[in-house]
């Protein structure tokens, strides 16, 4: 059986958010990108000396730099702030709800490492649960990007948007999955394959794997729908009710725990709106632990393998 090749992207994500905050900052003086001590991590530690004025590194205090962030935000500034994800949601929630959200403030919150992407930093840098954290704050935007391009493209499309907004991410290389004049619409998911038997409903990293495993179903005369749902909040309702009409069931893939992220979000739209088969593939009842991320994503069932025996039950 021979495969599709998906190939791994020219730039790494973490350069793209770089790069992309630079531009930013560069064309607009009320952008200010703060970190709390992984500027080297990141990469904005190569283009601090470009805009001095415009980086603040906060140290590793993760709830006073949203508050910073909160700070800031009340003088016009626009805030990106950055940390490992389990930091930026678990450690800092308070703050982002009170100080950010509750007051109805203007952040933009990467949170980097996301998932099995930690590998070495283990099961306590290891976030499984932001998503459904960041969820729960009212009006809060939540995305997650699958490739350099899109993550770009977010950056810039939250700049100019007023509110809470955050985004998941790898730091390292993704598969590349778009061009790069591709566009990415709040609120609505993105169709990469169309198919009449089963629909696939993946995000970040989980996109590559959902694509691969509609590559071994097709083998087997089945045939995969593949959603991108990047923005799993607001998440495109009329999209996957359309998917769950249109094919015999929904697989959520996630590298998140099944509870609370996008398998939640599907679930409560399917639930509400047009009652049908699903199966989420994610993270069950388990913490984090060190691995390479391949590994990891064995250990959690979260590959194309694992996605393709999912799809095959519900057809």
């Amino acid at each position: 059986m021979t495969l599709r090749e998906y190939k791994m992207d020219s730039i790494e994500m973490r350069k793209a958010y770089a790069n992309t905050l630079l531009e930013l900052a560069k064309s607009n003086p009320n952008i200010i990108g703060l970190d709390a001590d992984l500027m080297a991590s990141i990469g904005t530690d190569k283009i601090k000396d470009q805009i001095p004025n415009q980086l603040i590194d906060c140290g590793i205090m993760e709830g006073h730099m949203v508050s910073a962030a909160a700070g800031f935000s009340l003088t016009g500034k626009i805030p990106f702030v950055h940390t490992f994800a389990q930091f930026a949601t678990r450690r800092a929630y308070d703050q982002l709800f009170i100080s950010g959200a509750y007051a109805q403030l203007n952040m933009k919150i990467l949170g980097s490492d996301a998932g099995v992407s930690a590998e070495h930093n283990g099961g306590t840098h290891m976030p499984f649960e932001d998503i459904g954290l960041m969820r729960l704050i009212p009006h809060a935007t939540v995305y997650e990007a699958s490739d350099a391009t899109m993550l770009s493209y977010l950056l810039k499309q939250v700049a100019d948007e007023y509110g809470i907004h955050y985004i998941r991410t790898i730091r390292k290389t993704a598969v590349k999955i778009y061009d790069e004049n591709e566009t990415f619409e709040k609120g609505k998911g993105k169709v990469l394959r169309k198919g009449k038997d089963v629909t696939l409903i993946a995000s970040g990293i989980e996109v590559i794997e959902a694509l691969k495993a509609a590559d071994l179903l097709e083998a087997e005369g089945i045939e995969a729908t593949v959603i991108d749902m990047f923005c799993i909040k607001p998440i495109d309702d009329e999209l996957i009710i359309r998917c769950a009409k249109e094919t015999k069931g929904i697989v959520t893939c996630e590298n998140h725990n099944v509870i609370g992220g996008l398998g939640s979000a599907v679930a409560e739209v399917l639930s509400e709106q047009y009652p049908a088969p699903l199966r989420r593939i994610g993270v069950k009842e388990q913490f984090g632990q060190v691995g390479k991320m391949e590994y990891l994503k064995q250990v959690y069932e979260l590959t194309a393998e694992d996605i393709a025996k999912a799809a095959r039950q519900l057809v």
